[in-house]
């Protein structure tokens, strides 16, 4: 399993607490968590060698790049907000099939402007299947704004008319000594299904939307 993960960090300390989580968990080798910047390297330069199975990320809220990492981007995705080139980049990365979890602020997918390109992008290639609304104080002290966990797999399934959303409800707030945990989001997972689910789920509580 290890040979086929690849992480980067771009900021010194989160990625030496990442390669200590590594080992933390029995990952031995942590050397493919590489120290770098994801977004400097050209869109066009990801080709089909470099497509994943699975991406799992949470990129930063509210970050910003540095002058010039946006013209690696295509025109119409060209912006400086952090989440929102992550989002392309994602999208790009996933092999048809390919599934990604991806942390986003609320109204990520509601902007004006590349926001919206992006979201059409989005719709157009993937089936946003999930969006898990979570509490405010899930990234306290860290961050107190709004979040979400989306859910979506790069063209694999029929697109939905609507996305399911659920919101996490027990205990009503988080913090670094009351974290939130598996089965807090368990609703979900019940309602959702896996990759065994088939047809539309209405019946579980605080669910909204179709997913077929």
């Amino acid at each position: 399993m290890q040979a086929g993960l690849h992480a980067t960090e771009k900021k010194p300390l989160p990625h030496m607490l990442c390669v200590t989580n590594m080992l933390l968990h029995g990952i031995e080798e942590p050397s493919f968590v590489r120290h770098d910047n994801t977004l400097a390297r050209p869109y066009i330069s990801y080709t089909q060698s470099d497509r994943v199975d699975i991406v799992l990320t949470n990129p930063p809220f509210g970050g910003r790049e540095e002058d010039g990492i946006e013209t690696n981007f295509p025109a119409h995705f060209r912006t400086r907000e952090t989440a929102d080139l992550f989002l392309a980049l994602i999208v790009r990365l996933l092999k048809p099939g390919g599934r990604a979890a991806m942390v986003l602020p609320d109204g990520s997918l509601f902007g004006e402007g590349v926001k919206t390109r992006l979201k059409e992008h989005l719709m157009e290639e993937c089936n946003l299947h999930t969006i898990v609304r979570l509490p405010n104080s899930v990234f306290r002290p860290y961050a107190s704004i709004g979040t979400n966990l989306l859910f979506f797999e790069k063209g694999s399934r029929p697109k939905t008319s609507g996305s399911g959303s659920t919101a996490s409800r027990r205990p009503e707030s988080y913090s670094m000594t009351r974290p939130i945990r598996f089965e807090h989001l368990q609703d979900c997972i019940d309602w959702w299904g896996g990759a065994k689910a088939r047809g539309p789920r209405r019946d579980a509580p605080g669910v909204e939307g179709d997913r077929r």
